[in-house]
């Protein structure tokens, strides 16, 4: 079963006002309104949005808790479709984002934690072999996968701006005065 990338609105109240309006909770929307705004509200995992509700980021840290720097991987791959655990881990040692083996706890955690934000859903396979569960996305997901991206693309603008200004510093020889920290001997070049 292949999760499908919903067509969420991004102009719905909550995405034009991340600080959240007053609005009549119990009033009953039109239903053309209605179908507009069921879209999730922002997940804060980004920092804003741009003017379009395309979410947008600065500065290193996703908003919340450093221990998350697993979901934008683990969503990534269910965003290709339904997975169990085991496949899931498989994919992050292929991708190596850890230097040794991937924590099988971590990802089963990450993978509760998804689920109890609404951002996956599991359910039990039966077949062939022992019982699984597999993961497959929701459009909550799809929605934070989105945030994800943004906090993503801003850790690769901040890399590539760390690595230009190191190579700056260790492609070019620099005179002892331009590094306080190293001598003309340290150097070479006394």
């Amino acid at each position: 079963m292949s999760a499908e990338r919903p067509n969420l609105a991004l102009d719905t109240p909550a995405a034009s006002d991340p600080i959240g309006a007053e609005t009549d909770q119990n009033a009953v929307p039109d239903t053309d309104v209605a179908a507009v705004t069921t879209a999730a509200p922002p997940l804060a995992i980004a920092s804003d949005r741009d003017p379009a509700g395309v979410p947008i980021h600065r500065g290193w840290s996703p908003l919340g808790a450093h221990h998350r720097w697993m979901e934008p991987f683990v969503l990534a791959l269910l965003a290709g479709g339904a997975a169990h655990g085991y496949a899931i881990v498989g994919e992050l040692s292929q991708l190596g984002i850890t230097t040794g083996a991937v924590d099988v706890g971590q990802v089963y955690r990450t993978l509760r934690d998804l689920e109890e934000a609404g951002q996956v859903r599991s359910s039990w396979m039966t077949g062939t072999g022992p019982a699984r569960r597999d993961y497959e996305m929701t459009a909550s997901g799809f929605v934070a996968l989105d945030e994800w991206a943004a906090v993503m693309k801003e850790r690769s603008r901040l890399v590539a701006e760390f690595e230009a200004r190191y190579l700056e510093w260790v492609a070019v020889p620099h005179l002892p005065a331009e590094r306080p920290d190293k001598s003309a001997e340290d150097l070479g070049t006394g």
